[in-house]
C-alpha cells in the first residue's frame, strides 16, 4: 500500500520503471528528450486521482499538463497564465482541455463554509458562482448540488480562458485553438464533454 512508501521507495521505483521502459523501447527517452510537440493543454484539478496522461491515453510529451486546486482559471495567476502564453504562443497547442471533476474536494469545501489562509481565496470563485446561479440550483442539495457546481465550474473557467488577453490574441491572428469543457467522473473514470467548446468563432 502506497501509505507504507517513502521518498526512497519511490526513488528506487523510479529506477525501475526507468530500466523497464528502455527494455521495451530502448528510444523512448531519447525521443522524449529531443522535442515537445504536444496537441494538447491539459488544466485541471490537482487531485490525486485525476492523473490527465494515464486518463485520456497519452504518453508523456503528448500533453502540456497545468494543475491547481479545483481546476480554477483565475486571471490573475501568473503561473496558470504563463502556462497558457507558453503553450498558445510558444507550443502553439491547437485544444485546450478545461478538465474537472465530480466528487471535487475544493468544491466540497467552497460550499461547506470558510477554509483558512490561501486556500478560502482561491476557492471564492466557486462560491461566487453558486450565488451568481443560484436560480438553476433550486432543489439540488447535497451531493447533487456539488457536482452540478462542478459542471457550472467547467464551463465558467472555459469562459473565463476564452477572455483572456493570450487567447484573444491567438484568435486575432488566426491561429486555431478549440477550448473544451469536460468532466471527469471518479466513479467509472470516464469524460464527459459539456459541450461549451469556444473557438474564435463563439
Amino acid at each position: 500500500m502506497t501509505a507504507f512508501l517513502t521518498s526512497a521507495d519511490l526513488l528506487e521505483r523510479n529506477r525501475k520503471w526507468s530500466e523497464s521502459t528502455r527494455v521495451q523501447d530502448p528510444e523512448f527517452f531519447k525521443r522524449l528528450a529531443a522535442q515537445q510537440k504536444p496537441r494538447f493543454l491539459w488544466i485541471g484539478c490537482s487531485d490525486s486521482r485525476v492523473p490527465a496522461n494515464q486518463i485520456i491515453g497519452l504518453s508523456p510529451g503528448e500533453v502540456f499538463v497545468h494543475r491547481n486546486v479545483s481546476n480554477i482559471a483565475h486571471p490573475t495567476d501568473v503561473n496558470l497564465m504563463s502556462v497558457l502564453e507558453y503553450a498558445v504562443d510558444v507550443l502553439q497547442v491547437s485544444e485546450v482541455l478545461l478538465v474537472g471533476h465530480y466528487g471535487c474536494g475544493g468544491v466540497h469545501a467552497a460550499l461547506s463554509g470558510r477554509l483558512p489562509g490561501i486556500a478560502d481565496f482561491w476557492l471564492e470563485p466557486i462560491r461566487e458562482l453558486r450565488r451568481k446561479r443560484a436560480m438553476h440550483l433550486v432543489g439540488l442539495e447535497g451531493r447533487a448540488l456539488e457536482d452540478r457546481i462542478c459542471e457550472l465550474n467547467v464551463a465558467e473557467q472555459v469562459s473565463v480562458l476564452a477572455h483572456s488577453g493570450i487567447v484573444q490574441s491567438a484568435w486575432e491572428r488566426g491561429q486555431k485553438l478549440l477550448i473544451h469543457g469536460w468532466i471527469y467522473s471518479l466513479d467509472d473514470g470516464v469524460i464527459k464533454d459539456l459541450g461549451v467548446t469556444r473557438d474564435s468563432a463563439t
